[in-house]
């Protein structure tokens, strides 16, 4: 075991224990102005809470304890160079995002990719090629697209910039991304890679390898999701020559504050030293939990089901195997209604679908956390009168409806044309809503979003084509719910008055 060391973290402590007066920012002056009732629980917080002084260096232009600690950070995690990030993985994407592109240019990237590479390329000028995403036939569940579509738009698009990948998706599936590093790097461009939900990839031998480990160029990870750190702390990883630092960097400098907050970096210090120290065995107690709840589960397998790696898994590789995914497959609960009955048992979620519910399994969770969620369960179950149903609805997507929704995106061209993002909606009196079948070359005024797989058919600003007119009627005939749409059953879609 590795002495734990995290420098940045003992700047601010020493300064801390040598007692000194504050005529500087923060207001609360280390703490001392908010000690009383009721903000005491504040204090300690506050106590590391500083501003750049000498000995606290500077986020922006590091040259003390934040220069080492990112360093032993990039140590840490096989990169060549990492930046804190205290405005999350949000901060690192669209960094990365303007880093390789200038107005006018292009990058591909998966159609169900996260809205902060949107919100990159509006800043940027840039354009998005689209490419669909595989849908995981058994659950519904959308992850990456294959790669022989990423080679196919980069040899549409052979001036586009970059290629940006997000894996693991919520649900823990991973992908292995040495193929698609492959293609890029064999056409001259970066892969940029969306990891926030695996920052702990690799540093144990059941996870999946990193994105970092399968050859990716840049990677961000949210460190405060799944190791102990801060909320809102992420890091921005960089290996090899092919985006530049310096470029990131100043990206960095226009997107995060110019005050960036202290105990989040601290918190990013601590829990990389941590992995440091302990290696593999620090996850050890967190991953024996895993395996202790699924072998419980195993009793309740006629009334729920677990998701789990199997043989004929196209859309994916792995699973992260500290993320438990379970439905009721008695059909009874949706995974809305799952998620609020194990709150009330106190067993928080991480989150919930119209089907599934998520959980996510720490470093130190124990046996007895594993035990208490089965408890849970098992009294939901029975509380809830759950029974094994004959007709086998836990297979409800492997036998009709999930390969069927997944077909109907076949009417979609897997890979898109490039789309400025940018024609965002401020005022309501520029939309108005027309019969979906009146709506061919219109431009949406919403995104259309359907369930599952949760893979947009249009973002707004989207030009709207017959396929994608197809598209949204087969899925609304076999069932698909549609996220957050105007009209639910997408007879109607909202456009812009004026598509210029």
């Amino acid at each position: 075991m590795t002495q734990f060391h995290a420098p940045l973290y003992k700047a601010l402590v020493d300064r801390l224990e040598a007692g000194p007066t504050s005529f500087h920012v923060p207001g609360h002056k280390n703490g001392t102005q908010a000690a009383d009732a009721p903000y005491e629980r504040f204090r300690d917080l506050m106590s590391l809470d500083v501003t750049e002084l000498s000995d606290t260096d500077d986020l922006h232009h590091p040259e003390g304890v934040i220069r080492e600690a990112q360093q032993l950070a990039a140590a840490c995690f096989g990169a060549d160079d990492t930046m804190f990030l205290t405005g999350g993985s949000t901060a690192g994407i669209l960094a990365m995002v303007l880093a390789v592109c200038r107005p006018g240019d292009t990058i591909i990237v998966q159609r169900n990719v996260h809205k902060s590479v949107l919100h990159g390329l509006m800043l940027a000028g840039a354009y998005a090629v689209f490419v669909t995403p595989l849908t995981d036939w058994a659950t519904g569940l959308a992850t990456i697209p294959a790669s022989h579509d990423v080679e196919e738009a980069i040899r549409r698009y052979p001036h586009a910039r970059a290629v940006m990948l997000g894996t693991p998706n919520y649900y823990g599936m991973c992908n292995d991304l040495s193929e698609y590093a492959g293609i890029t790097h064999r056409a001259g461009i970066p892969l940029l890679v969306d990891q926030a939900h695996g920052a702990h990839l690799g540093l144990h031998p059941k996870f999946p390898l990193s994105a970092l480990q399968y050859g990716a160029d840049a990677v961000v990870h949210s460190t405060h999701k799944t190791l102990p750190a801060l909320t809102m702390g992420a890091m921005l990883h960089v290996k090899g020559d092919r985006v530049s630092v310096k470029a990131l960097r100043h990206a960095l400098e226009m997107i995060q504050s110019s005050s960036p907050s202290y105990p989040i970096m601290a918190s990013l210090d601590i829990a990389r030293a941590m992995v440091t120290a302990e290696g593999a065995h620090l996850f050890e107690k967190g991953v024996l939990a895993s395996i202790r709840f699924r072998e419980q589960m195993r009793d309740l397998e006629d009334l729920y089901t677990l998701l789990q790696e199997t043989d004929d898994s196209q859309a994916f590789d792995r699973l992260d195997p500290l993320r438990i995914v379970l439905y009721d497959r008695t059909d009874t609960l949706s995974g809305f209604q799952l998620l609020t009955l194990l709150s009330e048992r106190g067993c928080w979620a991480e989150m919930a679908d119209e089907r599934y519910v998520v959980l996510i399994f720490g470093i130190r969770t124990s046996g007895q956390d594993a035990d208490k969620l089965y408890r849970a369960l098992k009294d939901i179950a029975d509380q809830a009168g759950l029974t094994k149903r004959v007709s086998g609805a836990a297979d409800r997507y492997r036998l009709g409806s999930g390969p069927s929704i997944t077909n109907s995106f076949d009417k979609i061209e897997r890979i898109g044309k490039p789309f400025l993002p940018g024609r965002t909606l401020t005022d309501e009196n520029q939309t108005v809503s027309v019969p979906l079948r009146d709506s061919l070359n219109r431009i949406a005024a919403e995104p259309v979003i359907p369930y599952p797989p949760g893979i947009p058919l249009l973002h707004v600003g989207e030009e709207i084509t017959q396929a994608a007119i197809e598209s949204i009627r087969s899925l609304s005939a076999k069932g698909a719910r549609f996220q957050n749409a105007s009209n639910a059953v997408m007879d109607y879609v909202k456009v812009m008055k004026s598509d210029k």
